[in-house]
């Protein structure tokens, strides 16, 4: 038995009533309904705006487009629920009306945050507190039945830098999603994606020793989504700015493919579509 196919990842996902199957790695384009994300770039804060990023990145080959109205970058302005939820819904609406064919993730830890974006017509909930900052997240998305991107943080994005402190990076977030998968599967739900949660509450020693080891998360039996995309990780190692990083994220983004991600969760689509295409040549003739 080939070492790749030793631990079965579960392929597929059901996100509104499709069948997603990744086996093949799929593309997360980031559209962030917020002032203040790193990554100037990435704000779309108008229906317009919106309306046609959304398309770009679908016609570039994004599966999915993620929408953040809640900025998570190291020491962002908290908000109040209202103040995220009347930033996204219409960013749901409007994606929802004009490019009914797209399969929309919310990047929410609130849980009634994520059951409003549902019912508005979003299919996938990526929570970067893994449910740590709502005890109501995990009943609500196993009531929902909707895929989790559950990822791994310590603390807020308000405090996550100060506790950047590890014995062995790698067990601390690996025991971490055993505890929750654990806890969801009890709940029911199983359509679930891991994510390491790179440059949250980690240096840039701590995501590079996870890049590292990803593929052994393999025996969690799940897919694994990555994202690193314009990172400090980057950035800081190569003296850039984020808006200079996109060499370097193709290049974290191939390895991290290397390594078995599932999902690229990036802002530059048509780029981390080529790399994917490029990943799947070389292995289909292993």
């Amino acid at each position: 038995m080939a070492k790749d196919t030793f631990f079965q990842k579960k392929a597929t996902i059901n996100a509104g009533g499709k069948l997603i199957d990744l086996s093949t790695p799929k593309v997360m384009g980031i559209i962030n309904i917020t002032p203040d994300s790193f990554y100037a770039e990435s704000r779309k804060t108008g229906a317009n705006d919106v309306r046609f990023q959304a398309g770009k990145m679908l016609n570039e080959g994004a599966d999915f487009l993620d929408l953040g109205a809640y900025s998570s970058r190291p020491g962002a302005i908290d908000i109040s629920v209202q103040e995220e939820t009347d930033r996204l819904l219409p960013a749901v609406e409007t994606i929802v009306s004009n490019h009914p064919e797209a399969i929309i993730s919310i990047d929410t830890f609130r849980a009634s945050v994520a059951e409003a974006a549902i019912k508005a017509g979003a299919h996938i909930i990526n929570d970067i507190s893994g449910g740590s900052l709502d005890e109501n997240m995990f009943a609500t998305v196993a009531r929902l039945q909707v895929p989790y991107i559950l990822m791994h943080m310590k603390g807020t994005p308000q405090t996550m830098q100060q506790l950047a402190d590890y014995e062995d990076v790698f067990a601390d977030v690996y025991d971490y999603f055993v505890q929750r998968i654990y806890q969801l599967k009890q709940l029911g739900l199983y359509d679930i994606i891991l994510d390491p949660g790179f440059g949250f509450a980690k240096k840039a020693e701590h995501s590079y020793a996870l890049i590292n080891k990803m593929n052994q998360f393999d025996s969690l039996q799940l897919p694994v989504l990555a994202g690193v995309s314009r990172k400090k990780m980057i950035c800081g190692l190569l003296d850039i700015t984020a808006e200079h990083a996109l060499n370097g994220t193709t290049a974290l983004n191939t390895i991290a493919l290397m390594k078995g991600a599932s999902i690229l969760r990036v802002h530059d689509v048509k780029e981390a579509v080529e790399a994917v295409k490029i990943y799947a040549a070389v292995t289909s003739l292993s």
